[in-house]
């Protein structure tokens, strides 16, 4: 069955302004000086309505406009109309305005774990009436699905929608726990580490790569943990299991848990807090970055 469609044209919603404001003024001049728009462009955009309409909504006089009956009729729709566009504009403008309200902030395990908290507890202070919805993902895609409104990654995205801002880095270092090391003794050179046990990852082996650029190709008994948890990996390295690489922040959390004197340089990653290009605009998530940027250098 073939849908029936009107061959009227589609409604444009920009033209009402000029159809109620000839209707309070009774003329294109007085609408033309209460708007600002000229009197030609009044004129021409309440032609284009009652075209649209079909039903002619002034009569032309000597001494101004003269709604029809039609007219009249439809005021009172076109008034609700135009007072529910401006409800929406409001509403528009307290949302971009008000640090009130929920940010749902997206960070990696060992950030929202153990750099976060004291953080947060900053910010609450700060903007007591903003809550934030913490999402503890490693994933660096969240922000595209809309997932989180401001993300903390180690990673500087790529994507054009997205908006970075590099507040710091962070120095990864090699670590033990001080029973380990009695038993298995202090390494203090590369070659040392062939003696030793470690904790790797399981399918993203960042440290097996970097001990193999290393010179040290390992066999898997010197690995008793490999996971990809980064909060397991660390509570790995606290029950002795071997030696791992963190960052250097997690050591403030564990005393026990030891730098080790290795002469061998470890990557500083950066930290890049991102947002979706289309609401940094909001007062809400700027204060809320601003904040995070402002006190998270402090907890590296």
């Amino acid at each position: 069955m073939n849908e029936t469609r009107s061959s009227r044209p589609p409604f444009d919603w920009s033209l009402l302004p000029a159809f109620l404001a000839a209707l309070e003024h009774g003329s294109l001049m007085g609408a033309a000086r209460a708007t600002g728009v000229s009197q030609p462009t009044l004129g021409r955009h309440i032609a284009e309505l009652e075209a649209q309409w079909g039903v002619l909504l002034f009569e032309r006089t000597g001494r101004g406009l003269l709604p029809t009956r039609e007219a009249l009729r439809l005021a009172e729709w076109a008034r609700q109309m135009e007072g529910a566009a401006q409800g929406l504009e409001r509403q528009l403008a307290g949302a971009a305005t008000s640090l009130s309200g929920s940010v749902r902030l997206s960070a990696s395990q060992p950030v929202a774990c153990y750099l976060l908290p004291p953080v947060l507890a900053r910010l609450r202070n700060q903007l007591p009436d903003v809550q934030v919805e913490l999402v503890v993902s490693n994933a660096v895609s969240n922000l595209l699905r809309r997932e989180a409104d401001i993300a903390l990654r180690m990673v500087r995205p790529d994507q054009s929608t997205l908006v970075a801002r590099r507040i710091g880095e962070v120095q990864v270092v090699a670590c033990a726990h001080r029973d380990y090391l009695r038993r298995r003794g202090t390494p203090r050179q590369p070659a040392d580490l062939a003696q030793h046990d470690f904790v790797g990852g399981d399918r993203v082996q960042e440290v097996q790569d970097g001990l193999r650029n290393a010179g040290l190709v390992l066999p898997d008994a010197q690995f008793p943990l490999r996971t990809d948890d980064l909060v397991a990996a660390w509570q790995g390295v606290r029950a002795g299991l071997g030696i791992g690489f963190v960052g250097r922040y997690l050591l403030r959390t564990d005393p026990d848990v030891q730098l080790l004197p290795l002469p061998v340089k470890l990557p500083r990653l950066p930290i890049w807090l991102t947002v979706h290009r289309e609401i940094r605009t909001s007062q809400r998530i700027r204060a809320v970055m601003d904040v995070l940027a402002a006190e998270l250098p402090g907890e590296f």
